[in-house]
C-alpha cells in the first residue's frame, strides 16, 4: 500500500502506466462527470463515482489480482480500512470478471486512511482493502475516482 499526497506520485518510479494514471488523475476536479474513462483500454481505466459513505457493517472487504487500485477522493471524504489478505476468509471467490475477491470482515482492519481531497491511496494485490466507510458516525456524500492499472505493466511488476 502506498498513501502520499498528489503531488508526491513522481517519487514513485513505477513507470508509463503510472505517469499516465496520475496526469489523468491530476486532470480531474469535483466537477468531472461520474462515468469510466479510458487511459490506456484495458491496462489502465478509471471509474468516477459518487455515493453515501457507510458503515463496516455493509461496506464489502476486498482484494484484485489483476490490477492494482489508485483511489482518490474529488469531494468530500471517506476512511478505507486495510489488512494483510493473508489469513481472511473468504466470502466470494475471485471473480475472474471482476479481478475481485471477497472477505469476511472478522476483525478491525490493521490501519486505516482517511482519504481527502488531495491524497491518493494504492493498493497491490496483497492489500484487502475496505473502502466506502464513514469518518464520522454520519454517512458523507463523496465523489471519488478508482484508476485500475493492470499489475504487469508496472515497473518492476507486483504480483
Amino acid at each position: 500500500m502506498v498513501i502520499d499526497k498528489l503531488g508526491n506520485w513522481k517519487h514513485y518510479n513505477f513507470g508509463a502506466g503510472w505517469k499516465a494514471a496520475f496526469e489523468f488523475l491530476l486532470s480531474l476536479t469535483p466537477d468531472t462527470e461520474e462515468s469510466k474513462y479510458d487511459i490506456k483500454g484495458d491496462d489502465i481505466f478509471a471509474q468516477v463515482m459518487i455515493y453515501k459513505t457507510r458503515s463496516p457493517e455493509t461496506a464489502v472487504l476486498e482484494t484484485h489480482r489483476k490490477y492494482v487500485d489508485i483511489q482518490a477522493v474529488l469531494s468530500g471524504s471517506e476512511r478505507i480500512d486495510w489488512f494483510s489478505r493473508d489469513g481472511l476468509v473468504i466470502d466470494k471467490p475471485y471473480d475472474e470478471l471482476k479481478d475481485a475477491e471477497f472477505y469476511k470482515r472478522t476483525c478491525a482492519g490493521t490501519a486505516h486512511v482517511d482519504l481527502s481531497p488531495g491524497t491518493f491511496v494504492m493498493f497491490f494485490p496483497q492489500d484487502a482493502h475496505m473502502p466506502s466507510l464513514m469518518i464520522e458516525e454520519k454517512p458523507e456524500l463523496i465523489k471519488k475516482v478508482v484508476i485500475k492499472i493492470k499489475v504487469e505493466i508496472l515497473t518492476p511488476p507486483f504480483n
